[in-house]
């Protein structure tokens, strides 16, 4: 019986490698697993290679598995790219169509399938990922009965008869391939606790989170690969009374939300780091006029267009001191889709709270890779709108030519804010340097105070948990420290350390800025080094530690580059070199 598996499905994009891999990862959700998939794809609408690796445990997951037991073939370039990633006792089930030949400098088993045939026979061609999903159970020893409420649900509306075809073709893929296996030994996951749990993207977490918190307008324009927020919203906000606009750039989008936001709307906008390029005047704005807005980042390869599809967390010194000019912003990482959830909540509130910007910041790998979720305590979700007056009674009495003090100077830096319309709130909006009505203002005394209020915003803000904390020892050898997803291959790689007699701690941060330098400090103080894990080539995290924290002498850094998320041996073989 094996705890975990690890399940790749590949071929050419428009050919059903996604949907293959939807249909095998929910059926096994249902059962009770816990799973976390990866997809691998190009930066274009249909061909090139894409595949979907898949995680399946008894045990919770957070990271991509280092190698691979059963790999899915659609073509030969699935099996030439991906069958290194296989064990010594892995399995290749490939489509007989294209004739498979296996690498001579591996002894994998490979099995020859007629996808195409037993599917063309059945009706259409296009039934071909079912037939391999039969395939894949016949290996694992599943019971082709646990795909039939998925294959319902996402063919249902077509009619039974779809329905029964593609459950067939499933029957026939299982019995084929156990015809094919005979009485060699195959696969048997140990089996699950049955209990149900969400199974879903980073972005969809997000979106979810921003409902929940809410946000009524999503202003934003489509790119990689933050579009997923977009398109779970358009179907979800228009139920509460909000909607989304599909906004003709990025400008557009940042200043639309802006607006809203002063009209008294919860707006955001999603996009990743060329939107984000563009979006930072517009920040800018958002932080002279204090108006609450909150962005979501997911950043993907760079620089200009980059790897549009790839991973990379490159984006981190941008989001912090982007803008021209100082403003305050706040910055947050989750690092599961669960955290992604609760902390889109907890922007919104902060952005109103502190009327600033609020960036909650994700990656490629936290985005689109899918993964179990527990379910989600909506008696957590609290709306905070700080020093909104929502009431006009609360407001004094304006005499002729007054106007109110929209920007007042207060000790923390927080002014009182008031809606559109508000009789005695009159106040001038301006992106100049301006007076606490909002009238223009060059003034030096008057330039300094204000800057000086702004900033002042920043003294007290915190989250729930500003760093994710394992701590196991009191002196540790190593302190790992990483942001957004690469928690799971940490905490995967510090398991290995502790078992070769290696103490190890992990921090993993979650509010980037301001930094939660008190709470870091004293976890670096007693570690004998320091190791920071990051996707970029500059080490920019570990840059943040030195400037907020210090402790510059202890700190290395394993950096990756290449547009690939980091697998747990790679973390723990390079953690072994510095050590």
């Amino acid at each position: 019986m094996q705890q975990q598996l690890s399940w790749k499905v590949g071929g050419q994009q428009g050919e059903g490698i996604e949907s293959t891999g939807e249909i095998f990862s929910l059926a096994l959700n249902r059962l009770g697993y816990y799973l976390y998939g990866y997809r691998h794809f190009s930066s274009r609408i249909k061909g090139g290679h894409t595949n979907n690796k898949i995680r399946v445990s008894t045990k919770p997951v957070r990271a991509i598995a280092d190698d691979l037991d059963i790999l899915v073939a659609f073509d030969q370039e699935t099996i030439d790219v991906n069958y290194k990633e296989l064990h010594d006792k892995g399995i290749i089930i490939a489509d007989a169509k294209f004739n498979p030949e296996k690498p001579e400098d591996t002894n994998v088993r490979l099995f020859s399938v007629p996808f195409t045939e037993i599917a063309t026979e059945l009706g259409t061609s296009l039934m071909k990922n079912m037939v391999a999903i039969g395939a894949t159970c016949a290996v694992l020893n599943l019971k082709i009965d646990h795909f039939k409420d998925v294959v319902q649900e996402i063919f249902g509306r077509k009619g039974d008869q779809v329905v029964q075809k593609n459950m067939e073709a499933i029957k026939k893929g299982f019995e084929t391939m156990k015809e094919l296996v005979g009485d060699e030994k195959t696969f048997q996951l140990a089996e699950a606790d049955g209990k149900k749990r969400m199974f879903m993207i980073g972005n969809d977490a997000i979106a979810l989170g921003a409902l929940a918190g809410g946000a009524r307008l999503m202003a934003a324009y489509p790119i990689t690969p933050a579009s997923e927020i977009m398109e779970y919203l358009i179907k979800k906000l228009p139920d509460v009374g909000g909607t989304v606009i599909q906004t003709e750039d990025e400008i557009a989008a940042a200043t639309m939300a802006i607006g809203a936001n002063y009209g008294g709307i919860r707006a955001f906008t999603a996009s990743a780091g060329p939107g984000l390029s563009l979006m930072m005047e517009a920040i800018g704005l958002s932080g002279m006029t204090e108006t609450p807005l909150v962005i979501v980042d997911t950043q993907r390869g760079g620089p200009s267009t980059g790897l549009p599809t790839k991973q990379e967390q490159s984006d981190l010194m941008a989001m912090i001191y982007g803008t021209h000019g100082e403003i305050p912003k706040i910055v947050i990482a989750p690092s599961t889709a669960e955290e992604a959830f609760y902390d889109t909540v907890e922007a919104f509130n902060l952005a109103e709270e502190y009327q600033c910007p609020v960036i909650v910041l994700s990656d490629l790998q936290l985005s689109l890779g899918k993964q179990t979720v527990e379910p989600l305590d909506f008696s957590k979700v609290k709306i905070r709108r700080g020093k909104l007056v929502q009431d006009e009674s609360e407001l004094p009495e304006l005499e002729a030519k007054q106007y109110f003090k929209r920007y007042e100077l207060t000790e923390d830096g927080i002014s009182p804010r008031v809606l559109p319309g508000m009789k005695n709130g009159i106040h001038h909006v301006t992106g100049v340097e301006h007076d606490e009505t909002g009238k223009p203002s060059e003034a030096a005394k008057n330039r300094q105070a204000q800057m000086e209020k702004r900033m002042r915003k920043l003294a007290n803000v915190t989250i729930p948990n500003p760093i994710a904390k394992n701590v196991k020892h009191e002196e540790p050898d190593v302190l790992f420290i990483g942001f957004n997803s690469t928690r799971g291959a940490i905490e995967e790689a510090m398991e290995r350390l502790e078992q070769e007699g290696v103490k190890v701690n992990h921090a993993h941060i979650r509010l980037i800025h301001p930094f939660p330098t008190a709470e870091l400090a004293p976890l670096m103080e007693k570690a004998k080094r320091v190791v920071v894990v990051e996707n970029n080539a500059t080490g920019q995290l570990a840059n943040i530690i030195k400037m907020n924290v210090g402790y510059a002498q202890k700190i290395q850094s394993i950096l990756k580059f290449d547009g690939t998320p980091f697998l747990p041996h790679e973390i723990h073989q390079r953690s072994k070199e510095l050590l």
